[in-house]
């Protein structure tokens, strides 16, 4: 007979694996909030991180997963995903039924719905719940965080979703949470393939970039992408963020959702276009703002603050 105090122990100890820029903020809030953390991450430093302030760390992902029934994943991508899910000690085989996974990374519709249905032969439910926001926001506990999956799972998992996010909104069945993260990715990647586009000619036309900037964060053409990425490109930082090639995997996916929907996307296409140019010129491993080299180039300008200028 299993120990009582193992099983209690299961019940209120939540796992986090993942403790990048996004996934060490969010575990750092959980923390903050009293939740009885145990945490993974295969860079040591990562990990010590949180032990300072009050994380248990797990030998490795099975023993993670043998201590929780709820878990938490920020991965990189979906083939990291599996193998923690599948993979040789993975969760599946540790889990105890009636557990959750709660996968905030961004992946695939059709891969999250493919490894819902693995998950849930082991009597293990798996919410697909990206996040939206900076690391600032996930350290603040206030992220957008849309959820896709079981709707009792998603109930009894609220309380956890309510310390991370400000937002929490659930979206439908399996795959609906990246669905929504795709849509709202695709938004936000034209809106900086237009800063892209508009911020170098508007130098070749002989306006101030930061001039420029601070009209456009002000006026009607505001977006968070402009005000965010153009700070980045006045200051000729491309090293951080997002890289751009992840970003077109991302674009490419909802895509496909619409190729099968017949629906005409001019728009997104064309900001498809700078990514691809920028892909093509080499810069898929920078951030997103490296696009507008690909327009500073073409026009023969440089996008500078005046502090870079001199």
């Amino acid at each position: 007979m299993e120990d009582q105090s193992v099983i209690e122990d299961q019940e209120t100890t939540v796992g986090f694996i993942g403790l990048g820029s996004m996934g060490s903020g969010m575990a750092a809030r959980l923390l903050a909030n009293d939740v009885d953390l145990q945490v993974y991450d295969i860079h040591p430093d990562a990990r010590q991180k949180l032990v300072d302030d009050g994380a248990v760390v797990a030998e490795n992902v099975a023993s993670l997963g043998r201590s929780c029934k709820r878990v938490i994943l920020s991965l990189p991508d979906v083939q990291v995903v599996e193998q923690v899910l599948f993979g040789p000690e993975g969760l599946v085989s540790v889990l105890a039924p009636a557990s959750i996974v709660i996968d905030c990374g961004t992946t695939h519709p059709d891969k999250t719905q493919e490894m819902a249905t693995r998950l849930q032969a082991s009597s293990i439910a798996l919410l697909d719940a990206p996040v939206s926001g900076m690391e600032t926001r996930a350290a603040e506990g206030t992220l957008t965080i849309m959820v896709g999956g079981d709707e009792q799972a998603f109930a009894e998992c609220e309380p956890l979703f309510d310390v991370l996010g400000e937002l929490v909104l659930h979206m439908g069945p399996s795959g609906a949470g990246q669905l929504m993260k795709m849509t709202n990715n695709v938004l936000y990647n034209i809106s900086i393939a237009a800063m892209a586009e508009m911020l170098p000619l508007a130098v070749r036309l002989g306006l101030d970039p930061e001039k420029v900037c601070r009209v456009v964060s002000t006026g009607s053409g505001q977006s968070f992408g402009f005000d965010y990425h153009s700070q980045r490109a006045l200051l000729g930082r491309y090293d951080q963020g997002y890289p751009m090639a992840s970003a077109y995997k991302d674009m490419t996916t909802l895509f496909e959702r619409a190729n099968e929907q017949h629906a005409p996307m001019p728009v997104a296409s064309g900001a498809m276009q700078t990514y691809r140019m920028a892909l093509a010129e080499g810069f898929g491993e920078e951030a997103k703002v490296a696009m507008i080299k690909v327009w500073e180039r073409l026009l023969d300008v440089k996008v500078r603050g005046e502090e870079q200028s001199r």
